[in-house]
């Protein structure tokens, strides 16, 4: 209860005022219902109104109740986030009274003459404040006590019987609770904004920004300091937000005297517009890349910034991380803030954090490979490994000779190489040895999960995996790249229009981004000649000759493997084979011989080659395998 005692605190204005006013009504009722009792006596029509009491203009609380409106009171300040007026501010008081307190609830019930009925009707709330109908219209569909989501009106039977439901949320607010609305969406955020710093920022106070740009926490901090607001409540919509989760953001921001960012992608919602059109009280921006149509926007003035994804200044790094700690990673403004809040959770360690940070982005639309095998693993001629070990000492050596010697990193300090050739000559296991070297994870591109044949679904993926590899050092591999960086042809339909815009996106962000890139491809004819020209590196595998084959046959036949018999210089000799395709036939040689009890033969080898040949749909010829060839079951 609310209402205090001798001994305890007094009551709040707000509430003594609605108490009086419930008081007086009721007071009024008993009066009322005994006039009817003595005209049903007298065989008269009962007068069903209420007599005339005091005007609640009149009542010795209500002064003191007008004084705490300017005070800072939650009364006051909900008041004043809203931007009631004086009547609308009472009706709020005698809603809170009737809402908070048990004995007020009985009053109620008594004026309403029905012992179930707590909550106040539209009907009774004009009663009250003996002005007709005007009580009422403080409710009306688009009062300010139903924009700001405060209040609302259970619309069932006639108008004067329909209940007015005042938010819990509004009676745990004045009684001290500012616990976040249970009705939030489940990822909401707050954002605190400080406007020093901000010259270039129209900080003119606009109610409502839409900001455009590519880092989503550059687009808060701007569009907050167009709408000249501190604090914002933070929420992504969607179409599937509802209603209840709109209004709960904005009873939440007027409770509490923010602002309210949502991030709505590409699209503002029908209900959202509704929203922001009435509830014009609050501050509000409407953040996304590229910002919705204006066709979708409210028809209230509205102001539009660009966010520039500019990377965090020394000033908000040191503030995130501390002065003394070294930009050894190239995050964005948004990727810095992510990491900050995980650096709780990962001991502290940045490292870490930001590769939690990438692994999850990527986890969806990449592998990654944890790098186990050095240059001991890999045969090549002495030329390709020579181009190989020139990759490690240009990614090494970025630092001196653009920062320390002052040479143009122009478009970016990113290295892009090129391996080609056929399957299993060993690409892959490069970029694993490169990133070995240079103490980095490779990400392996999985294209079924990249490209998509939804329009721009393609883009919004390759721009998740660049984001996430510039926050993390690490090699983006794109195995099959002529799928992606194949040739622009000449359009034809709309599928050629949206294939080449693609592979123009990929060369955007490839000349600006500033890791290690490494492409692999069966078929260099088939890459578009504008990624050749941005390739920094080419090597080209080949099958290896009889001497690398050799040497590929004792590499995969362990020292511990019964392997004695198998004559690898035959086998080098006669079949034409690639590196994987020579692990995979002694792989399956070692399987052979251990099912049948005993050590690696000839014969078991010459098998594993067999079934490998088959594979690839090539003819087993006697002449390939000579004395061997009845081993075979052909």
């Amino acid at each position: 209860m609310l209402g205090g005692d001798r001994e305890g605190p007094q009551a709040p204005e707000w509430f003594a005022f609605g108490r009086d006013l419930l008081v007086a009504a009721a007071q009024s009722a008993i009066v009322a219902a005994a006039a009817a009792e003595a005209d049903t006596t007298a065989g008269a029509s009962p007068d069903v109104s209420l007599p005339s009491t005091t005007p609640h203009t009149d009542l010795e609380s209500r002064a003191a109740f007008v004084s705490s409106l300017s005070s800072a009171s939650p009364f006051a300040t909900i008041v004043a986030n809203a931007a009631l007026s004086l009547p609308e501010a009472e009706v709020l008081a005698v809603l809170a009274t009737a809402e908070a307190d048990r004995h007020c609830q009985q009053l109620v019930a008594s004026i309403q003459g029905d012992a179930n009925s707590g909550r106040l009707t539209l009907g009774t709330l004009g009663d009250i404040f003996e002005r007709g109908h005007l009580g009422a219209l403080a409710l009306g569909p688009e009062s300010r006590l139903r924009c700001a989501a405060l209040a609302d009106v259970a619309v069932k039977g006639p108008w004067a019987g329909h209940v007015i439901e005042l938010h819990r949320g509004v009676v745990w607010a004045l009684i001290g609770d500012l616990s976040p609305d249970p009705g939030l969406p489940n990822a909401v955020d707050y954002h605190e904004s400080s406007i020093d710093g901000a010259d270039d920022i129209d900080q003119s106070g606009h109610d409502l920004v839409v900001v455009n740009g590519s880092d989503p926490m550059r687009r808060r901090q701007i569009g907050a300091q167009a709408a000249f607001g501190s604090r914002f409540v933070c929420a992504t919509v969607t179409p599937d937000t509802t209603d209840e989760t709109w209004a709960a953001m904005v009873r939440e921001a007027t409770i509490t005297g923010q602002g309210i960012i949502v991030e709505a992608d590409s699209s503002l919602p029908e209900i959202g517009r509704r929203w922001i059109q009435r509830a014009t009280h609050l501050a509000w921006v409407v953040s996304a890349p590229s910002g919705p149509p204006v066709a979708e926007m409210p028809t209230r003035p509205w102001h539009a910034v660009t966010a520039a994804a500019t990377p965090p200044s020394d000033a908000e790094w040191a503030a995130a991380f501390g002065a003394d700690t070294p930009r050894t990673h190239r995050l964005s403004y948004d990727q810095m803030h992510r990491v900050t809040k995980s650096l709780q959770s990962s001991g502290g360690d940045i490292d870490a954090a930001v590769r939690r940070l990438a692994s999850g982005r990527l986890e969806q639309l990449t592998r990654r490979i944890q790098p186990t095998r050095g240059w001991d693993d890999i045969i090549l001629s002495p030329d390709r490994m020579d181009a190989l070990r020139a990759i490690v000492t240009r990614y090494q050596m970025a630092t001196r000779v653009f920062d320390e010697w002052g040479f143009s990193a122009t478009p970016s300090r990113g290295l892009v190489a090129l391996f080609s050739g056929p399957s299993g000559t060993g690409k892959t296991l490069a970029s694993e040895i490169i990133a070995g070297e240079l103490g980095l994870d490779v990400f392996k591109l999985d294209l079924s999960s990249v490209v998509s044949k939804y329009i721009g679904e393609t883009e919004k993926n390759l721009e998740q995996i660049f984001d996430a590899a510039s926050a993390a050092n690490m090699v983006l591999f794109f195995d099959e790249a002529d799928s992606l960086f194949g040739k622009r042809s000449e359009v034809k339909d709309a599928r050629d229009r949206y294939a080449n815009i693609e592979v123009s996106y990929l060369l955007q962000r490839l000349e600006t981004y500033d890791g290690l890139v490494v492409m692999a491809t069966n078929f260099e004819k088939n890459v578009d000649e504008a990624f050749l020209r941005r390739i920094h590196s080419r090597v080209a595998f080949a099958l290896p000759g009889p001497v690398e084959r050799a040497a590929i046959w004792r590499q995969n036949l362990p020292p511990g493997a019964p392997a004695d018999d198998v004559d690898v210089d035959w086998l080098a000799e006669q079949f034409e084979l690639s590196g994987g395709t020579i692990r995979n036939a002694s792989v399956q040689a070692a399987f052979t011989a251990a099912g049948e009890g005993g050590v690696i033969t000839m014969s078991a080898a010459v098998r594993g080659v067999a079934s490998e040949l088959r594979k690839m749909g090539r003819l087993l010829r006697p002449e390939d395998f000579g004395e061997h060839f009845d081993l075979l079951d052909t």
